[in-house]
Parts: structure tokens; sequence; C-alpha cells
């Protein structure tokens, strides 16, 4: 990495009119990488692959060669990603994969989301409206189609899934209920401290354990165990960039050795795409097996990393990779550079692009030192891992990552099932409504359930609910339905 830009457009300083539209905000932070790396246009003239990172905010009718047409760049290779949180990680890793391989020399990676100026367009009536839209619009790039057990019992909202992973981690290492969200909250505490610290964070602001994990009308629980403010923020106006070249055409562009920032490992793996398929809800093999690729690429081990910034979508995403690494509790490193995702903002696919373009900047700071970034997809479902340092080493490309085995879902099941994990959705007034569980069933197989009776949800909230036998009750087709 020789040039990182990023920038992050506040409300109170864009006014009613909100960001710019994300073309604008791809150049602007294109420009801004070109001038941190201290050689400025010329880096841009000299590109010649470029990948954006896919942008919900707006669907432009050919994003990547809008984009080099604004910067004046005649790439040989233009792309624009699908979708995802490795994204950004995944783009960078690759176009290391193509300059060592002698098929690009200089490459850049942007993105960019005005998804808090779109929703305040929707809020007084409007609609935001960009430039050089599409003849027809294209459908949203899911990579897998919706279960259709997890469609009839609501299974789709990452704050939900996201949920049911850390109640199966919870249960698995034998914590309380309110044990378990204390500590929650004093992690994100952790991260609301770095965030406020962070002049590019959507919200610069240290919250306390309590306030974390306290249901409030302005903070209401959403899937147990988290509340609002423990969930990612997506309604963001922010945008990144990273320039990536080979050591000698850093040299030859008389780029500062103290500027550069060098991949020095990476690996990407995937679990089941289904939650209900993952064997063992409370890990990711996935993880633990692209964490240890990443650091063997790098020739290095987890206790020679200095700075972390672990992918915080929700509590599990960043509790399963401190799995991964084995990076224990009482750890006294940052889990984060940025103030991580519910606090510094998520930004769609493109958060990863922010987590490196920070890295690079802590490591500049921070000479001879390691940090690691990580990103995660879907349903805990995609994972990546990148270490970098300022200083240069050996080059191990990652080696392939076998699958990980899945159980099978069964969409509807009537009899026994235990519960494997579960989480119990509040509506907006903060009331429990309903709950789910993913429950062991025989054969081998798993079902969904829907949980809908007040008192087994109001006990699910105060004693753990794993492990304990349910009946299940096919209703309306299709939806099992789970009672003691």
């Amino acid at each position: 990495m020789v040039g990182v830009g990023s920038r992050t457009w506040h409300p109170e300083e864009t006014g009613e009119d909100g960001a710019p539209e994300p073309l604008a905000m791809w150049e602007e932070v294109a420009r801004v990488a070109a001038a941190d790396s201290g050689v400025g246009q010329a880096l841009l003239d000299g590109v010649d692959s470029v990948d954006v990172v896919y942008c919900q905010t707006w669907q432009y009718d050919d994003p990547a060669r809008r984009f080099c047409d604004r910067l004046g760049a005649t790439p040989a290779r233009t792309e624009y990603s699908g979708i995802g949180g490795t994204t950004p990680q995944v783009l960078v890793q690759d176009a290391a994969a193509r300059i060592l391989h002698g098929e690009t020399d200089l490459a850049l990676v942007v993105g960019a989301e005005a998804l808090d100026t779109q929703r305040r367009y929707r809020k007084r009536g409007d609609k935001l409206r960009c430039s050089f839209p599409p003849e027809e619009r294209r459908p949203f790039p899911w990579e897998a189609p919706f279960h259709p057990a997890e469609v009839a019992h609501e299974v789709f909202q990452a704050w939900l899934t996201f949920a049911i992973f850390d109640n199966a981690r919870r249960a698995h290492l034998g914590i309380g209920l309110e044990e378990y969200r204390r500590e929650l909250g004093e992690q994100w505490h952790r991260f609301t401290r770095v965030a406020a610290a962070n002049p590019e964070a959507w919200f610069p602001r240290e919250r306390s354990a309590d306030d974390i994990v306290a249901p409030t009308p302005e903070n209401r629980m959403v899937g147990y165990p988290y509340t609002k403010y423990m969930v990612s923020l997506m309604d963001v106006d922010m945008a990144a960039a990273v320039v990536i070249v080979s050591h000698e055409r850093a040299d030859a562009l008389g780029v500062p050795p103290d500027e550069r920032v060098y991949l020095r490992g990476w690996c990407y793996a995937t679990d089941p795409v289904y939650v209900a398929e993952h064997l063992e809800l409370w890990r990711s093999p996935a993880m633990e097996r692209a964490s240890a690729e990443a650091l063997r690429g790098a020739g290095i081990g987890i206790d020679d990393v200095a700075h972390l910034d672990l992918y915080s979508c929700f509590g599990s995403s960043v509790n399963f990779a401190r799995d991964a690494l084995g990076v224990r509790e009482d750890d006294t490193r940052s889990l984060t550079v940025t103030g991580g995702l519910p606090y510094h903002g998520g930004a769609g696919s493109d958060y990863l692009s922010h987590s490196i373009a920070q890295m690079t900047r802590v490591l500049r700071r921070d000479p001879g030192a390691v940090g690691m970034v990580s990103g995660v997809g879907m349903h805990m479902t995609k994972h990546v891992f990148g270490v970098y340092s300022t200083v240069p080493g050996p080059v191990v490309p990652p080696s392939p990552v076998p699958t990980v085995p899945s159980v099978r879902i069964v969409e509807t099941f009537t009899g026994k099932g235990t519960v494997a994990a579960y989480s119990v959705v509040h509506g907006r007034d903060g009331a429990p409504e309903w709950g789910v569980a993913v429950c062991d069933v025989s054969g081998g197989a798993r079902c969904y359930a829907k949980l809908l009776d007040a008192e087994l949800l109001a006990s699910a909230e105060e004693t753990e609910l794993v492990g304990q036998e349910l009946r299940l009750e096919t209703i309306d087709g299709n939806v099992n339905i789970g009672r003691l």
C-alpha cells in the first residue's frame, strides 16, 4: 500500500443536500490516496487496474468506467465487485496476486456509500437522484438464494442471525446470560473509545458498557442479546481508496520507504451459507483456517501482531475471530483501529477499505509493527484476513482451504427438537414479539422453529434455552412452532 484516502461526510457539515453522489466521492478519496503517496497525479496516470466496491446507494450504468473517466485514467482492467463485508480485502489481495504474477503493476481499489443522505431524502418524501443511471435497474446481486426454511421463519436479518451465533457461543462457554451481555458491553465500550478519537467515525462518542447494553427508548433491544447500540450502522456517508503497487514500481515512482505498508499474508475461506447448516454454531472453522493461513503466509504468529481491526458488524463476528486467533478476553490489544462498524460506520460492503486505510496509517506511525484486519460476509459465511507491516517479507500465497462440512436442514418437522441456538426479536416499542430457535432433530438434521409463547420469550432472556427440548409442530404448511 503506497497511498490511502478516506473521508466521512458528517450531516452537520453537508446540510440539507447531504453528501455528494458516490461517483464524486470515489474521485475525491482516490485523489487523496494519490496525494498521500507523495506522487500525486502521476500515480493515477499509471493505474492499470481499478476495482470499484459494490455501491448500494446508486446503480450506475458502468461504475468503473464512469469513475475512470472522472480520474482521467485508462486502466487495462476495470471491475465492479459483488457484495459482502470481505470485498475490499479480497480485492486488495487479488490485486497483490496479479502483481506477483506480473499481470498488474499499479492497482486502485475504491468504494463509497451515501446511504445516510439517501435515508434523509426518503424521510422527507424525496428520492436521491445521481448521474448515469442504467437503462434497466439491475437486481441486487445476492450470491445464494434464500433458503425456504429461513424465509418461512424470517431468518434473514443480519442482527438476528449474528445474535443466534453469539447465543450459541455463550452457551458453549457456559457463561450466564447477563454476564455475557456485560462482557459484550465492555468490549463495545472499548470500541467506542477508539471511535471517539477518530474524526472519521460517524459516532465519535465514548459510551459506557451500561449505556450500550441497557435497553432504553433510544437504545431498544433489537435481537437478543443485541441492543441498537450494539449493531452495525450502514446509513453513513463515507468513502475510501487504497493504492497497491509492486515494490519495484514504488521505487520507480519515488514513493518514500516510510510511506509503504506491505501486504504480508492473506487468506479467504467460507463456512456454510445458511445458519442452521453450521455444524458448530458457536465457532467458525473457516475463520480458524483463514486466520492461521494468513499468519503462516506472513511467517508470524498472533502474538507478533500489535494492531487488530476485527470485523465488527455484530458481537459474534468479533468474538468468533478472537476465538479463531486465540485472543483472550483479558488481552490488552485493541480489537479495532477505526472504532468498528456500529460506531465508525459500516458503509455497506466497503468497511474494509476504511479498515485497511486506517491500518496503513497506524503502521506508518509504528514502523516495524504488524497489523491484521478481518472481514465477514453474509451470515457468517465469508471470511478473510489480511496481515500488514511496514517491513517487507517473503510472500507465501495461501494454500487452498478445505470445504467446511454442513448440516442438513429440514424445512418442516413435528416432534421433539433440542435447541442449538436461538434469539428473541423485539419490536420498535422494545417489547419481545417472537423468537426463533435452531433445533437439532432426529436423523442428524436441523430445523428452524418460531417461538411465540410470551412466557417462553421472557424466560429465554433470563435462563439458558440452549440444550432444552422443545415440542415442534408444523403449522400453515411450512412454519414450525416450538413450545416447551
